[in-house]
């Protein structure tokens, strides 16, 4: 790709945060002890092991599908005994509800029965970037690696929610996974969420079975999940059993109260906001991030340093990707690609050039195809800090 203009203002990261609204160098280097080696990860940074929550660095999210040892682990309970022992004995899937035919289906069934896909889909938690939020939100302190594109394959949700007859009086699809309460008590659910019914028969939406080409990974969901991209990954459920199709909005476990939820109305930081004035978050905000160079980087030479990193959004394509080296003041395009398919996230490429020697910040920035753009600061304060999407950037020292 062809160089940008060079840039000829100095200037310093002093103590100016790099990464969504707070210091990342130190984060993005550091690899909790293990890394999450002890349940199938590598080089992870964990936030914590009961239940197992673990992040990607941002430089382990560069290949086009992230791999499943690097993929971020979000779970709420313990894991299924069937999940480690890769046994489908005794299992099926059961659909009911508001269908006019409930199904029981087993793996082989799905299989056989639906037409199979192949999909690249971005699952990010609503929750990645919290750590930026000041004062801070409750909750698991996601930087910035709280998310991956994987390909994941299996049939369509809305295929088998068609063959179920979905009456006219269905507005929401509920799930229940396998996996236990941290409690112990078996009538206890750590995790039942959902999507509208919309949601739920749009065709990106899978039941899947592999990931990367392999069975789901016990901390994927083995047997069978949900993948319902663009929607806080909570939404797609794990370890599946059930599908209740339901006449109002699910309130199972964490989707009541403040749980993946925002205020309807912008409020000042540390407000303290009425339950009943949260809602359901929807389709993620737009969002991008540089996995290449890495932040800190010195660079020698005089050319032009090559940049790239992938862009998405909940809704819908990316249209632009910017990159800045002067805090904004001038802004210069990307290569963008299309994506793969929908809800795949797009490889963008960028150089800049800087002809003074110093310390450069570089910024990210992403323009979805409604000409919505990443905010430059954390943007919108809410009490358990979700949707961070503020710009990515990274530290560059030019020799």
């Amino acid at each position: 790709m062809k160089p940008v203009h060079p840039l000829s203002r100095r200037r310093f990261l002093g103590s100016v945060p790099i990464a969504a609204g707070a210091s990342a160098l130190a984060v993005e280097n550091a690899v909790a002890q293990g890394g999450g080696a002890a349940f199938g990860k590598s080089g992870l940074r964990i936030l914590s092991e009961r239940p197992v929550n673990a992040e990607t660095l941002v430089a382990d999210l560069d290949p086009r599908n992230t791999p499943n040892d690097k993929h971020f682990v979000r779970n709420n309970g313990g894991l299924p005994a069937r999940a480690l022992s890769g046994s489908l004995d005794g299992w099926s899937l059961r659909i009911d509800g508001e269908v006019g035919n409930a199904l029981e289906l087993t793996l082989d069934d799905l299989k056989s029965r639906f037409e199979n896909v192949s999909r690249a889909l971005v699952l990010e938690c609503a929750g990645n970037g919290r750590a930026a939020f000041q004062p801070g939100a409750s909750g698991n302190q996601w930087w910035l690696g709280a998310v991956g594109c994987a390909r994941y394959t299996g049939v369509r949700l809305g295929d088998v929610l068609s063959a179920a007859g979905v009456r006219d009086t269905a507005v929401y699809v509920a799930y229940y996974g396998e996996d236990p309460h941290l409690s112990g008590n078996p009538e206890d659910i750590p995790i039942s969420r959902g999507v509208p019914l919309s949601k739920a028969m749009d065709e990106s939406t899978l039941l899947a079975w592999e990931m990367n080409g392999e069975p789901l990974p016990p901390h994927h969901g083995f047997p069978l999940r949900v993948v319902a991209p663009g929607f806080p990954a909570s939404a797609s459920g794990k370890w599946l059993r059930r599908l209740w199709v339901r006449d109002q909005v699910h309130d199972g476990p964490k989707m009541t109260g403040f749980s993946y939820r925002v205020p309807r109305y912008p409020v000042a930081p540390g407000t303290d906001v009425p339950e009943e004035d949260m809602e359901i978050i929807g389709p993620m905000p737009v969002k991008s991030i540089i996995t290449r160079p890495e932040t800190g980087i010195r660079h020698a030479g005089g050319g032009p340093l090559a940049i790239r990193g992938w862009a998405w959004a909940g809704d819908g394509p990316v249209n632009a990707m910017h990159l800045s080296a002067d805090f904004g003041a001038t802004w210069f395009p990307c290569q963008l690609e299309e994506p793969e398919n929908p809800f795949a996230w797009q490889r963008f490429e960028g150089s800049l050039a800087f002809d003074i020697p110093g310390h450069y910040e570089v910024w990210a920035r992403a323009t979805d195809h409604q000409g919505r753009q990443q905010p430059m600061v954390v943007p919108g304060w809410n009490p358990r800090g979700y949707l961070n999407n503020a710009m990515h950037r990274i530290g560059v020292t030019a020799l």
